[in-house]
């Protein structure tokens, strides 16, 4: 039975608030299930989150094997890559729910608030998509506040906020 968007939303939740409260059931899947997989796909929901070791999507929504379609870069952003493999979630395997997750703590997200000449003597690639997060950031909103931890989360927010707007920009992904 397929779900619907608000039920798929709901047990995410509850998977969430399983992990956090210690009681993370980690569905695990038989060899008989596994294999099944192997030749076809149903996850509800596909997600763009951060690489960040800390936070590995199925488990902190306590889901398994084939449950969610992940898509992990470092500071949850939305590239021509993450675009097109959110793309092929909605268009081929029909996500019914599709999130932007951020995290407390993201180096990536602290790393893109680094003065422009410092993000410039990055690598390339890794020099290009900080600056790309830090184009999303409201540096001026984000320098008035004080408290380390609030402008951090705030940070976060500000970017999975970005994203998610870029998302709804995306007519490939919208018109489904």
């Amino acid at each position: 039975k397929r779900m619907k968007p608000e039920e798929v939303l709901s047990a995410l939740q509850k998977g969430n608030a399983r992990f956090w409260m210690g009681a993370a059931q980690r569905p695990e899947a038989s060899a008989f299930e596994r294999r099944a997989l192997i030749s076809k796909q149903f996850p509800l929901t596909a997600v763009l989150g951060c690489s960040d070791s800390r936070v590995p999507v199925e488990i902190v929504f306590d889901q398994g094997l084939g449950d969610m379609f992940v898509v992990r870069v470092a500071g949850n952003f939305l590239d021509n890559t993450t675009t097109a493999s959110l793309e092929y979630a909605v268009h081929h395997l029909s996500v019914k729910v599709l999130m932007v997750m951020g995290h407390e703590g993201c180096g990536a997200i602290k790393a893109a608030q680094l003065p422009t000449a410092d993000i410039g003597n990055e690598p390339a690639c890794l020099g290009n998509l900080l600056a790309g997060l830090k184009q999303g950031l409201n540096e001026g909103d984000l320098k008035a506040i004080r408290d380390s931890k609030a402008h951090d989360r705030e940070a976060v927010t500000t970017n999975v906020k970005r994203q998610v707007e870029k998302l709804t920009q995306d007519k490939g992904i919208m018109e489904q």
